[in-house]
């Protein structure tokens, strides 16, 4: 991954798809080191985080982190999740961003010379080729290594740099690379440090609230 010193660059960090991509390679990612690294990379000009919450809840798990960024140099852009039964019965929580993310991108083209996002949704490639013809830059950070990939093929195809997020894993991952995760006698669910990194419920039921919004 190359960057310009001079170069403006932006972050657009799908939640729900790097908090999957990281815990399905047991690893945290650092927020502050991320900034931080890129930062000193070239101009940022913006970090945007999306996420989609479930407001009508009493707690939301992910409230810490959202509040954690908004405070610490990152432009948080959340949404209320909606809820529904699929045929089968199953509540399912829908929080799709990628409109969001999409819209922020190309309204932020003239501002900037390289677009960084974390996301591997194949449905991006389309703006991944519209920014290109403005031209920008494109950067594209997710993973091949699960199984299967978390990055589709064709949005790596269009991209002009793919970068594997292990390759970063010393610049803006956790100190000891593996999620810390919480005793058998604390409570399920996510737990902020309050210094952006999150512990990870070893015990929760395998279906976290951002992998039911990434489904969609």
């Amino acid at each position: 991954m190359h960057f310009y010193p001079t170069e403006r660059i932006g972050l657009f960090i799908d939640g729900a798809n790097l908090y999957a991509t990281a815990r399905s390679l047991n690893f945290d990612i650092d927020y502050r080191k991320l900034l931080d690294f890129f930062r000193g990379e070239a101009k940022l000009v913006r970090a945007n985080y999306y996420t989609a919450m479930m407001e009508d809840a009493d707690y939301s798990p992910i409230r810490p982190l959202v509040d954690w960024l908004d405070y610490n140099g990152f432009s948080v852009v959340t949404k209320p999740t909606k809820e529904f039964t699929d045929s089968t019965g199953r509540r399912k929580i829908k929080g799709n961003m990628d409109i969001e993310i999409a819209v922020d991108i190309m309204e932020l083209a003239d501002q900037l010379d390289h677009v960084v996002l974390f996301s591997g949704d194949g449905d991006f490639r389309r703006l991944v080729e519209a920014v290109q013809r403005k031209g920008l830059r494109v950067t594209v950070i997710s993973t091949l290594k699960t199984k299967p990939p978390m990055v589709a093929d064709d949005l790596r195809r269009q991209t002009d740099v793919f970068v594997e997020i292990l390759s970063l894993a010393d610049k803006i991952g956790r100190a000891g690379g593996q999620r810390k995760q919480r005793s058998q006698d604390d409570d399920g669910g996510h737990v902020d440090d309050d210094d952006g990194q999150i512990d990870y419920d070893k015990h929760d039921d395998g279906r976290d609230d951002f992998e039911e919004f990434a489904e969609i």
